[in-house]
């Protein structure tokens, strides 16, 4: 067993019979994490906005450690990621961007900036351009704390000075869109589409589908988005069939990206849905006492057995919706490849010319 997760049988089989051959050899990852333990502190408040079984996995994620996961998981391919740091309150929120930054120097990846709403233009700009971003990873915990985590909006956290920035600069905005009804609520709808249309030069990333986990996350939502012709949309932490196949039929392939959301993909596990409400069905004790989180669930030692990593339940999800539509090896070669990598050369050759 290698330092940071154990390769077993069961998932070289799901590798080798489902996913070798479907995988492109060239893939980017547009969706990871990469940060340092030391870079965490303590705040207390920080599980009421946001879930805490994403925690379970990894106490970090090292740049070294993302490669590494790379390797073991995907032996044969070449994967590339998009990395930003932790948007966590409990770490050094410097300190993770300038990790990131430097990674960009040491490893072939792209970085984004992680970003907190109090940033005048002047400074969001310059910590973009310094830091070698090509844009901004956006979170709800950074919205001011006298708003209550179910009244969040997207402004709360990306304000419209920012966003300008953004906009002139031709960057991405990786959105993590907030609210309990997800990518259907009808204010996430109507912020997403002003964005569309007032800020039309960001590139912008609809992170995990608008957390559209489960069927009834739907709603109308991508009839209604179809407006926002510049819309990117990854799936990572996502393993839903069904909502990969409307989002494809909705946006076409060149607007899908691969993401994985690492390191929390090294999980063992299964999601199910019910009554609209994600679950993440795990082994028995090998992520600590589960019992309080309503996220997760534990099954029995024997079912447990048969679990491999999320992120080749994400993967597989995928395939059968690429099938279900009988996508084209260069239309899975564009979501898992030519897609991120236009989108990144097109917005990097773009801020060349900016940086200082």
């Amino acid at each position: 067993m290698n330092r940071l997760f154990e390769i077993k049988e069961l998932d070289k089989k799901v590798y080798e019979e489902e996913l070798r051959d479907f995988l492109p050899e060239k893939i980017i990852d547009i969706h990871t994490h990469s940060w340092l333990d030391e870079f965490m502190g303590v705040d207390e408040e920080e599980e009421k906005r946001a879930v805490t079984w994403t925690s379970l996995v990894a106490k970090d994620n090292s740049i070294e450690d993302l490669f590494e996961t790379y390797r073991l998981m995907f032996p044969d391919k070449e994967v590339t990621p998009l990395i930003f740091s932790f948007p966590n309150l409990q770490l050094d929120l410097a300190s993770g961007n300038q990790y990131c930054s430097h990674a960009t120097q040491s490893h072939h990846c792209h970085a984004l900036l992680v970003s907190v709403p109090e940033w005048s233009a002047a400074e969001y700009r310059s910590k973009l351009l310094a830091g070698n971003f090509v844009g901004g990873k956006v979170y709800l915990n950074y919205a001011p704390r006298s708003i209550a985590q179910n009244d969040i909006g997207i402004f709360d956290f990306i304000p419209h000075h920012q966003l300008s920035v953004l906009d002139e600069l031709g960057a991405i905005l990786m959105l993590h869109i907030p609210r309990a009804a997800r990518l259907k609520d009808s204010d996430n709808i109507r912020e997403m589409l002003e964005i569309a249309d007032k800020y039309p030069h960001i590139r912008v990333i609809i992170a995990h589908i608008g957390r559209a986990y489960c069927n009834e996350d739907l709603g109308n939502a991508l009839e209604l988005l179809q407006a926002a012709k510049s819309f990117y949309y990854d799936f990572s932490a996502n393993t839903n069939a069904y909502v990969m196949s409307e989002l494809l039929k909705a946006v076409g392939a060149k607007r899908v990206l691969f993401g994985s959301d690492l390191p929390i993909l090294r999980m063992r596990m299964r999601r199910i849905c019910e009554n609209g409400h994600y679950v993440n069905l795990v082994p028995p004790g090998l992520y600590g006492d589960v019992s309080g989180d309503k996220n997760m669930r534990e099954v029995s030692p024997e079912e447990g057995e048969g679990m491999t990593f999320f992120m080749y339940e994400e993967l597989l999800a995928f395939k059968q919706a690429a099938s279900q539509l009988a996508l084209t090896k260069d239309d899975i070669n564009d979501v898992f490849y030519g897609n991120a990598d236009r989108l990144l050369q097109e917005v990097d050759t773009g801020l060349r010319g900016l940086r200082s």
